[in-house]
């Protein structure tokens, strides 16, 4: 049936593709991301919960393990440690008493947004592997074909989570005078 549609050569060629370019991007986005937060006292699934909560304006535990790409107990004991510092408060809904939802504390806002502000975009991988591209066409890249792949992997509700947090990152970085600073 699928070998109608490609060869076992082709499906194996694009796999390791895949599997060594996402690997290579991964390297340079974890080690950035670690030397990031790891003055603050985070690890990469601390700040990644805390980024969640954040650009959500809030979140489910679900939501957090479907969004973070991690299992559901690691998105929960993550988050109790978080709540053990103070960053983050559990809560349950009077209509949906099923699911835990999280909510940044002041204390978390102000870790977060302390931690946003320190961000040194001149630092970063990604970001200057990607200015050639940018000068060339004029915009940094937009994966379309990667988000078709990831929308097929992972589903709609992922993607309309990536998407409002996308849309919040947008509106807070438009409407903040320090970002553009940076």
């Amino acid at each position: 049936m699928s070998s109608e549609r490609y060869s076992i050569e082709e499906a194996i060629i694009y796999s390791h593709k895949m599997t060594q370019l996402s690997k290579a991007l991964w390297k340079a986005i974890e080690k950035d991301w670690q030397e990031w937060v790891k003055p603050f006292g985070l690890n990469i699934n601390e700040h990644h919960i805390l980024l969640i909560a954040y650009h959500l304006k809030g979140s489910s535990i679900s939501e957090i393990s479907k969004f973070g790409v991690m299992h559901v107990s690691t998105a929960f004991n993550f988050s109790k440690n978080l709540e053990e510092r103070g960053l983050l408060t559990f809560s349950k809904k009077e209509n949906d008493k099923r699911n835990t939802y999280v909510e940044l504390t002041e204390k978390g806002n102000e870790l977060l947004e302390e931690i946003l502000e320190s961000h040194n975009v001149d630092n970063n991988r990604v970001v200057n592997g990607s200015l050639k591209l940018k000068e060339l066409y004029g915009k940094f890249p937009e994966f379309q074909d990667m988000i078709a792949v990831i929308r097929d992997i992972y589903g709609d509700d992922y993607m309309d989570i990536f998407n409002r947090s996308i849309q919040n990152v947008v509106k807070e970085t438009v409407t903040d005078p320090n970002v553009s600073g940076k």
